[in-house]
């Protein structure tokens, strides 16, 4: 079954601000805000995510990566991608509260590597996340702070997030069970 395209730029823009606005509001402010975008697209939400922060907060914005790949508990089922390195604000995340940023939550598993590593690298105060679609199926006990769109999906169905910064455009399709 071809893809069928869910949410469209406009779709993803509109999500993403409402994203912001409701960092900013849960956080009362953008003071101690760490964004920490799960690469590859994570990070590129995280970044979008900052800036739209910054406008509405000058200052605001502070944004780093976090590779979780080794940390993953599912390495021998899956492909292994080549890690990408860990980028922390100068600041540091201790005792700062730590938005990670991913594209979409399933099963919860890579949310759980995020925090086994968050751990190794300081203690920050609180640590939310937002993501740009939850597609449920979760196995264990992980929910987003901050949610784009909630699409429930089969599981035999796959969720693609494309970015213009490495797909060319911004779209989101479902692809699988009919």
């Amino acid at each position: 079954m071809p893809a069928r395209v869910v949410l469209q730029q406009a779709d993803v823009q509109r999500a993403l601000t409402r994203i912001s606005h409701e960092i900013l509001e849960s956080n009362r402010g953008a003071s101690d805000l760490v964004l920490l975008g799960i690469p590859t697209r994570g990070v590129l939400l995280a970044e979008r995510i900052a800036a739209q922060l910054a406008a509405l907060e000058p200052g605001a914005g502070v944004v780093g990566a976090l590779d979780v790949t080794m940390y993953r508990d599912d390495l021998d089922r899956h492909p292994t991608r080549t890690p990408s390195p860990t980028r922390l604000p100068a600041g540091g995340i201790d005792g700062k509260t730590v938005v990670l940023v991913d594209d979409v939550l399933y099963s919860g598993r890579t949310i759980r590597a995020a925090l086994d590593a968050i751990g190794d690298l300081g203690r920050p105060r609180a640590v939310r996340l937002a993501v740009l679609v939850d597609r449920g199926h979760r196995e264990l006990p992980i929910r987003a702070d901050f949610v784009g769109k909630n699409l429930p999906t089969a599981a035999a169905e796959r969720i693609f997030v494309r970015l213009t910064e490495i797909d060319g455009e911004d779209a989101v399709a479902i692809e699988g069970a009919a």
